[in-house]
């Protein structure tokens, strides 16, 4: 099956948040894959990090090297979870106890495991 030019744009993006959270140590990082669920989105993008400064240090790295530009984001102020949203796909960089708390894996469990950064440091789906 060939991609289509915006799958491999997304596909591209998507590698790209990856290498971005980690370069900002970001943990746990998993890419859900939305696409079989009726919500306006593909792609969920799920990391942590340890404390607020953390947090607004992913989601800055994100916003000036990703080369898209986000439609919405929220957040900031609390810097507890933040989430980017980019259309095809969302980025939710939460503080590790909210994650825990929020357990969007969990929710979201029936959505095929597109990416897990690291399976051992994985706060949900184990």
């Amino acid at each position: 099956m060939k991609l289509s030019a915006i799958e491999l744009d997304t596909e591209k993006a998507l590698r790209e948040i990856v290498a971005l959270i980690a370069e900002k140590k970001g943990e746990g990082t998993v890419v859900l894959d939305m696409r079989e669920f009726s919500i306006p989105t593909d792609f969920f993008v799920i990391t942590h990090g340890d404390n607020p400064k953390q947090v607004k240090a992913i989601a800055d790295n994100i916003l000036e090297k990703l080369p898209r530009q986000v439609l919405r984001s929220e957040g900031w102020e609390s810097k507890h979870w933040i989430v980017l949203d980019y259309g095809d796909f969302i980025v939710h960089i939460f503080q590790k106890e909210l994650r825990r708390f929020y357990d969007l894996e969990g929710l979201w469990g029936d959505a095929p495991l597109r990416l897990e950064s690291d399976p051992h440091n994985s706060p949900a789906r184990g």
